[in-house]
């Protein structure tokens, strides 16, 4: 018989669970609770890496080890699907990224007298856990924390905040400032020598009218496939390298034979550009700057892809309209794709790759395809957040 005190699980948000059902708040499977509330540790309770955890809320699972980790990461996923009643043909074992992988970041800052505060938010809180470590920002990004402090300083009044929001670019690290001003010589004058100094790609201010430019030697792009891109300020980029190379292979099979295809909600070009190489390639965005960016870096590259500027929510390509691809590609934002999924269950396209942010509103849009005459081949859980409750997906689709 099963201990009823017994972790059995971690649940979605990140609470272990016990044989009986109790959640119990910074547990792992293995562990016991015991009858006067507290906790005896089992062979997969670790010691977090980071000593800011588990107050800092960018971090809520370091006290799993690998091995439940990435059990975490698949169970997400298969739960999300048993939830919707969706079967797949095989979850694949989770993809999680390295510690120090983090490639794009967004800290809050706020200034208590004559200290400045910098990092992540604790969970459910406004408190900002001044960070001197972290276990999952690129070192690169970690060694502008301090610095930033001294720089963000005099911009704030006591009490007032801002965000600092960090990307590694091709030429180095993009970092937008949100919710400060900096208006005259002295001011430009002092960003530009830090942007100097620590070597920035790009320096932008936001005061609530736009990110303003104040320095870039040289325009920032990120490149994929081999394809550089103008990149605006702060742009969609999934959030480690290692990530979306997993992303990208795991959705490849779809593509395999495929001269004609369709990437939705493209962005920037993740996938069209990565996958698109000797291909015919529509690509649709609702963004603006994004399918400039786009349709210029394609046309250098002389690639072969038409982009379109097109809001997929309120005019989601029709069945008439997707049925000329030999595939569709897909990556919606976290609420998923309800419209278009609607248009494509009335399609005749033969396979669909859907990545996805969210396994709830993948599994709700999965339901709906399959309902329609679907199946799910595969899914890939990949853990890009590391040590977080933020899971992402790759499924593939076929008729």
């Amino acid at each position: 018989m099963t201990d009823p005190g017994l972790v059995i699980r971690i649940a979605a948000k990140g609470d272990g669970v016990t044989a009986d059902g109790r959640h119990v708040p910074m547990s792992a499977p293995g562990d016991r609770l015991r009858a006067d509330g507290g906790l005896d540790f089992g062979p997969h309770h670790v010691d977090p890496p980071c000593r800011h955890y588990p107050l800092c809320g960018g971090c809520q699972l370091q006290h799993l080890d690998e091995e439940s980790f990435a059990a975490y990461v698949r169970d997400r996923v298969a739960g999300a699907l048993v939830g919707q009643g969706v079967e797949a043909g095989e979850v694949l074992p989770a993809h999680v990224s390295p510690p120090g992988s983090r490639r794009r970041a967004a800290l809050r800052a706020a200034r208590f007298g004559r200290k400045v505060h910098l990092g992540f938010s604790s969970g459910n809180s406004h408190r900002i856990v001044d960070m001197d470590m972290c276990a999952v920002l690129d070192p690169a990004l970690f060694a502008l924390v301090a610095p930033l402090r001294d720089l963000i300083g005099p911009m704030l009044g006591d009490r007032r905040g801002c965000q600092a929001k960090m990307t590694l670019a091709d030429q180095g690290i993009d970092l937008l400032i949100e919710g400060v001003e900096a208006d005259g010589l002295e001011a430009t004058e002092r960003l530009i020598a830090f942007a100097q100094k620590h070597r920035l790609a790009r320096l932008s201010i936001d005061d609530g009218f736009g990110p303003q430019t104040r320095y870039e030697p040289e325009p920032v792009t990120i490149s994929f496939g081999g394809v550089a891109v103008a990149s605006p300020p702060h742009a969609f980029l999934q959030a480690t390298a290692d990530g979306e190379r997993a992303l990208v292979d795991a959705v490849r099979p779809a593509l395999d034979g495929v001269d004609i295809w369709a990437d939705l909600f493209c962005g920037m070009g993740t996938f069209a550009l990565s996958l698109g190489e000797g291909k015919r390639v529509y690509a649709a965005e609702a963004a603006r700057d994004l399918v400039l960016a786009l349709k210029a870096a394609a046309n250098r590259a002389q690639r072969q892809v038409a982009v379109d500027h097109r809001d997929l929510f309120r005019r989601p390509l029709t069945p008439e309209e997707l049925n000329r691809f030999g595939a569709i590609l897909l990556d919606p934002p976290r609420a998923g794709a309800r419209e278009q999924v609607a248009q494509l269950a009335a399609s005749t396209v033969p396979v669909i790759a859907y990545i996805s942010c969210n396994p709830g509103s993948f599994a709700r849009d999965a339901k709906t395809l399959i309902e329609s005459g679907y199946r799910l081949e595969s899914v890939r859980p990949v853990g890009q957040f590391r040590w977080s409750t933020h899971v992402e997906l790759a499924g593939i689709f076929r008729r």
